[in-house]
């Protein structure tokens, strides 16, 4: 116990910022600056994935389906060394450790990010579509201004869910030498040579405070939106979508 303290006590930077100042920034917020920009950068993918996936037109629903089961269907190592080999070739020069593992995550949480898009989207009474329709929406327009905002409202509990499995999945770049948190407990561990279970369980309990303060966060989430649900199903709805007036209570 000592021993944990002790090699907190003189390694919490690293841990924190890696090698920052004096060398590129690492650490836990290293790891949560990947994991916040892969998450934004793959959410504007997920939508038009799950877009293109529930459209009438088979030249965009088929390639959509193909690349979404490629990518969920292949293990996160074997697309970080198809990434790695792959984008030095297309652009003509060689990326950082960092820039390959956000292609990375880009691609992947794209992909399954559009599976609780679409799942979102899917989960809407249809009358919401067949309304606005009616109404001289195109099917876009039916997508865009209708459908997606309420999905979108309904889906964030998910993706809090999708961006705690990201922070877990960023220690897959310690193999391309992304200087994240488990980069510095390896260097950490480097160091001291004698003592790896103690530097390796800061490690797991800095991922499972991390994780479980935001798993908390979810559910609490979740817990509102299915609050407003409710408040919102209290509002009796005909068959076509259109909001009806509550009973009237005539007094014998």
């Amino acid at each position: 116990m000592f021993s944990v303290y002790d090699i907190l006590r003189d390694n919490w930077l690293l841990l924190l910022v890696g090698q920052y100042p004096s060398g590129p920034l690492g650490g836990i917020v290293a790891t949560l600056i990947l994991s916040v920009l892969g998450i934004v950068l793959a959410f504007p993918l997920s939508v038009l994935l799950a877009l293109a996936r529930l459209s009438p037109w088979r030249l965009l629903r088929w390639p959509a389906t193909v690349l979404v089961y490629v990518v969920r269907g292949v293990p996160l190592l074997m697309v970080i060394l198809w990434v790695y080999f792959l984008v030095p070739i297309l652009i003509g020069r060689d990326v950082s450790g960092f820039t390959t593992m956000l292609c990375t995550l880009v691609i992947y949480e794209g992909a399954y990010l559009s599976e609780v898009v679409r799942a979102g989207i899917q989960a809407l009474p249809k009358g919401q579509t067949e309304a606005a329709r009616a109404l001289g929406h195109s099917h876009l327009g039916t997508m865009w201004f209708v459908i997606l905002p309420q999905a979108l409202y309904n889906m964030l509990p998910s993706m809090l869910s999708q961006f705690i499995s990201t922070i877990k999945e960023t220690t897959l770049g310690y193999v391309i030498n992304v200087q994240e948190l488990t980069f510095a407990a390896n260097q950490i561990n480097n160091q001291l040579l004698t003592k790896p279970f103690q530097v390796f369980f800061i490690l797991a309990m800095t991922y499972y405070v991390v994780c479980f303060s935001l798993t908390q966060l979810a559910q609490w989430l979740e817990r509102r939106v299915a609050h407003k649900r409710l408040g919102s199903a209290s509002v009796k709805t005909s068959e076509d979508g259109v909001s009806l007036p509550p009973p009237v209570v005539v007094n014998p």
